[in-house]
């Protein structure tokens, strides 16, 4: 029987995905952490090395350029292929030419080329994300995660701590970027053996249904805003007990860097990757639903590990016992949770909406920061990560509220349609594209600033939080609407 769950890590197909999703995490710690200690070590000041960290919204507005890798097939390789062929072969002679440069004399190209290396990244990982959709079926989608996930958390201990030992030791910067350009040949062979979808899907016409009908589709199902809701709640727990977790470590409990990055960063790496894989294993015995309440439930009860920290005398052992469990369980949490992002996604415009809900996904993690710091600072850590727990349980109650929607999942069923509350819905739509104008002129107003053509701290501030609000306001009111219309449909059928 045991076997039988194995099989899938033993396909050709898993191999892909392994070194698929190694392709898919190299590029990030070279536009962001390596980087950063390139130019550390160059003498770039601290300022321009803290603008440098805006190269990675590329990954976070990846969405707005999604339609066009749904929209246009290239002439070679089909739908999907070619895009990805395209993106990493740019990736190679992007990160090569990095390499090529001198911070303290190139700083500007060196950006432009940060910033070309993260548009690529990205389109990468929206290729790669709806060729997953594509390809695995329901029964695989677990065990595909935790194998991506895999060769992603490999591709970023070997571009960050590797690519930094290498740096310092044997080969100089600009000999790492090298290397790790060649570091991505595997995934072009990968993207050369990489299978078809076994069924023809049909892409958009025109570059507006590419647009409009992804978002169209989606929000005509009776529970788009619950989905959405769960997408920002799932695991928003996990990204309270870890937002600040190195600096707890390091600040609240004393340990020194040393001890922190063995424990808080090796082994909470290697702990998150046998949660990944443990998780998928245990996804192909359980249906979605149960896999996510199962995983859910142990990622909220996995951050008592670090309220109990808080609370007792530091010791290296508990701080190692306490970040692998938090990992363990945050892995196999997030296996679950790309198989739901990949469940969610019609495969006509998978690229689109994929990209769409990861980035929403994404949410719990840019935002919870600020508020992590502010408990922490005012109340303790204790009570920080006592929220954390308590964060963790409006999710799992909005889960096990849709759990009709998964009904549907697991049978392969469309989701249905909604037909109540159209003025209500309507109002939540409006309400959730003023927030997303008012953050997109936020941003807007961030950039001007940083070159200094403009000053605007108290606009800003307004703008910021009136877009939280309408957002906040709009996605609640979506999903009041579906709970009371899954009710009144529950009780019709009863």
């Amino acid at each position: 029987m045991t076997s039988h769950y194995l099989h899938i890590f033993t396909q050709r197909k898993s191999a892909i995905l392994l070194i698929l999703g190694f392709a898919s995490g190299l590029p990030l710690a070279l536009t962001a952490g390596t980087l950063q200690a390139w130019m550390s070590v160059e003498n770039v000041d601290t300022k321009t090395i803290g603008f440098f960290s805006l190269v990675g919204q590329a990954y976070v507005l990846k969405f707005l350029w999604s339609p066009l890798m749904d929209r246009f097939t290239l002439p070679f390789l089909g739908r999907r292929r070619g895009w990805l062929l395209l993106t990493q072969l740019a990736l190679i002679v992007a990160i090569a030419l990095m390499g090529t440069l001198q911070p303290s004399r190139d700083l500007t190209l060196l950006a432009a080329l940060a910033v070309l290396v993260a548009f690529c990244s990205a389109s990468q990982d929206i290729v790669f994300d709806a060729w997953k959709t594509d390809v695995l079926p329901a029964e695989e989608r677990g065990a595909g995660a935790a194998i991506t996930v895999l060769g992603y958390r490999l591709a970023m201990m070997v571009s960050g701590g590797l690519a930094l030992w290498l740096a310092d030791k044997y080969l100089g910067w600009q000999a790492t970027y090298w290397l790790m350009a060649l570091t991505m040949i595997p995934g072009v062979i990968a993207t050369l053996l990489a299978p078809e979808p076994s069924q023809k899907i049909a892409a958009p016409r025109s570059l507006q249904e590419a647009v409009f009908t992804p978002l169209k589709e989606f929000f005509s199902r009776s529970n788009a805003w619950m989905m959405l809701s769960l997408i920002i709640l799932y695991k928003l727990g996990d990204a309270f007990a870890t937002s600040l977790s190195t600096l707890f470590l390091l600040k609240g409990l004393g340990f020194d860097p040393g001890q922190v990055g063995i424990v808080n960063k090796t082994l909470g790496l290697a702990a998150t990757i046998v949660g990944a894989l443990f998780g998928g294993i245990l996804m192909q015995r359980m249906t979605l639903f149960r896999a996510l309440v199962l995983f859910g439930i142990l990622q909220g009860v996995s951050n008592l590990g670090y309220w109990l920290l808080a609370v007792t005398p530091p010791h290296i052992w508990s701080m190692a016992l306490a970040v692998a469990i938090e990992n363990l369980c945050g892995g196999m949490g997030t296996a679950a949770f790309v198989a739901l992002l990949m469940a969610l996604c019609n495969k006509s415009f998978s690229a689109t909406q994929f990209a769409l809900l990861s980035a929403l996904s994404a949410i719990g993690r840019v935002y919870v920061g600020p508020a992590a710091g502010w408990i922490a600072d005012g109340w303790g850590w204790p009570t920080l990560f006592a929220i954390s727990i308590v964060a963790s349980l409006p999710g799992l109650l909005l889960l096990i509220a849709s759990r009709h929607s998964f009904a549907c999942l697991q049978d392969n069923l469309a989701f249905s349609l909604r037909h109540r509350f159209d003025a209500g819905y309507r109002l939540a739509r409006y309400l959730v594209m003023a927030g997303a104008a008012l953050l997109a002129f936020w941003l807007l107003l961030i950039a001007l600033t940083a070159i200094k053509l403009l000053s605007a701290a108290s606009v800003s501030e307004w703008l910021f939080e009136g877009g939280i609000l309408c957002l906040l306001a709009g996605v609640t009111a979506g999903t009041l609407l579906d709970l009371l219309s899954q009710r009144r449909r529950a009780a019709i059928e009863s």
